[in-house]
């Protein structure tokens, strides 16, 4: 029993590692769901890094950002493990990167961040694309910013 409840587990709980990143949907050629690393170690674009390839854009074409978060019970993992796992939270963090093409053609990004990376990755984009990030609601502003 023990060895299927350990087997069982990793599936139910199986996300995006609190390092890596997710393109969940936009515009961009990019397959939705992808995993793979953002970055913006580079000072000219923001990388999006996935198996297959990757997607730049550059700062100065980055005319809207914004942060929300979503959050759930972990219903699964209580249905396989134990009931008290509804008591704990599940937090998924989104970000929206609005920018124009290389053809001037709005485009627009939404990436799921890792929760390690939600905060530098929010405060690196504001300063090299100077745009302020819009916050979804209260409870996302204090997550973005750390209060």
């Amino acid at each position: 029993m023990l060895l299927f409840v350990l087997a069982i587990q990793t599936p139910l709980t199986a996300g995006i590692g609190s390092k890596d990143s997710r393109y969940v949907g936009g515009t961009a050629s990019v397959k939705e769901m992808s995993e793979g690393k953002t970055s913006t170690a580079d000072e000219k674009a923001f990388m999006f890094k996935y198996k297959g390839g990757k997607l730049m854009i550059p700062y100065d074409k980055i005319n809207a950002l914004e942060y929300g978060q979503k959050s759930g019970r972990r219903i699964g993992l209580a249905i396989a493990v134990s009931p008290i796992a509804l008591l704990s939270k599940k937090r998924k963090h989104f970000l929206t990167v609005n920018y124009v093409d290389d053809s001037d053609k709005q485009q627009a990004g939404v990436f799921e961040l890792g929760k390690d990376i939600v905060r530098t990755t929010l405060a690196s984009l504001e300063a090299r694309s100077g745009r302020k990030i819009e916050y979804q609601d209260e409870e996302a502003r204090k997550s973005g910013r750390g209060n």
